[in-house]
């Protein structure tokens, strides 16, 4: 669900008190297959800030653009290096990882990268098993069915053991950007994961995973929180290992009416902010820009402007000027041109881009899809999306 994938498997972790500086990078990095791992040190100076700056609120000369699932099957090259390869064995491989989230970047200018991952390795970390089964996605063998099947989820999650290869993959592709854009890590929340691991794959309704909240509502707040408690680990593990921003998915909130939201997702949403920053307080890591983008989630925009992130990232069903209302202007806006708009010819997406930062403004702005890019997409009409962030938001600054 990210750079990456569409929804997202353990290795060894990377040490946090590692050492080492920017000239044995390289070195590290060629031997890197040979099995050496690679440390979260002497990480090369960041050349392009403007993502980051966006997200903190400051003024920059360009409009920041990046695309949920930039790194994804509507790229030739992503197909052939996926093609032998299971999709969550592809997961587990930190050199595979960082490959697939470079190749975007080889052909688009894009003001950031998204770690190559899926959101599913967290039901994965917990003893699910999940499997891609070709033509229905994600599928789940042992679904969650009755509340004593909680019992059978690890209570105590070694997050390290458990997800280490995620990390591994943030600290080889941080070191693979050499400083050309900011690395943004992710995770699912709660209520999307929780969906997902009683639904045991996709659902139109989410009727089983709701019926949970209506029928086990204690059951199913142990569930959240123990996903929360898991989630807030790896996305510090995250930054530790080099992540320089976080999105957490809240997927399927618009399955949820404001008063399930209210219950039974915002406040884990609150909690994973405030208890990564925290952390990462604690831990004397960065205090990283955090982005939550609940999908068709309007009715809870002005809870989400004070949930504890940078960033709210919006889909495409809501007007700029609606959701700028809601939220105030201290808090930087992302998204949310419609995925499908990029089958329209090219001199149509430089339109709809120029109509959206209108809309948006350019600055507290990121530029994004309001969700991810679909597979049968055109890489060129990508490019021209991209393209035209940049041209038409230098040009209104410029004017302005």
């Amino acid at each position: 669900m990210a750079a990456s994938t569409g929804r997202d498997g353990g290795g060894m972790g990377v040490d946090r008190a590692a050492s080492g500086g920017n000239g044995e990078a390289g070195e590290r990095l060629r031997s890197m297959e040979g099995g050496e791992r690679l440390l979260p040190k002497g990480f090369p100076k960041l050349k392009n800030d403007t993502f980051l700056r966006a997200a903190r609120g400051e003024e920059t000369e360009h409009t920041p653009v990046w695309c949920m699932r930039q790194a994804g099957r509507y790229l030739p090259e992503f197909r052939e290096t996926r093609a032998s390869q299971d999709f969550f064995a592809t997961c587990r491989s930190p050199k595979l990882c960082c490959e697939l989230t470079l190749q975007p970047l080889r052909r688009f200018p894009l003001d950031a990268a998204i770690i190559f991952s899926d959101i599913l390795v967290v039901p994965q970390a917990l003893g699910m098993e999940v499997v891609m089964v070709p033509g229905k996605g994600p599928t789940f063998t042992e679904p969650l069915k009755e509340v004593e099947d909680l019992l059978k989820l690890r209570q105590k999650v070694d997050v390290t053991a458990e997800l280490g290869y995620v990390f591994q993959a943030i600290t080889l592709t941080r070191h693979s950007l050499e400083g050309k854009v900011p690395l943004i890590g992710f995770s699912g929340a709660p209520w999307t994961l929780m969906s997902y691991m009683i639904e045991g794959g996709g659902s139109t309704t989410m009727a089983k995973a709701k019926s949970w909240l209506y029928r086990h509502p204690e059951a199913s707040h142990r569930l959240l929180r123990l996903l929360a408690d898991v989630i807030i680990e790896y996305l510090v593990g995250q930054v530790a290992a080099g992540a320089q921003a976080l999105q957490l998915f809240e997927s399927h909130a618009g399955h949820l009416g404001p008063e399930l939201f209210q219950d039974f997702a915002l406040p884990y949403i609150r909690d994973i902010a405030q208890a990564v920053k925290s952390k990462l307080k604690e831990e004397a890591l960065p205090l990283v820009p955090m982005i939550i983008f609940a999908k068709d989630a309007h009715y809870a925009l002005r809870d989400l402007a004070h949930a504890g992130y940078e960033v709210v990232g919006l889909d495409w069903t809501i007007r700029p000027q609606e959701a700028r209302a809601q939220i105030g202007k201290d808090v930087t806006l992302q998204g949310n041109l419609d995925p499908c708009a990029l089958y329209a010819p090219k001199e149509k997406i430089g339109e709809l881009v120029k109509k959206m930062l209108e809309s948006f403004g350019t600055q507290r702005y990121i530029a994004n899809l309001g969700h991810g890019l679909y597979p049968d997409m055109n890489p060129e009409h990508v490019g021209a999306f991209v393209e035209a962030v940049h041209a038409h938001s230098r040009h209104i600054n410029k004017h302005s």
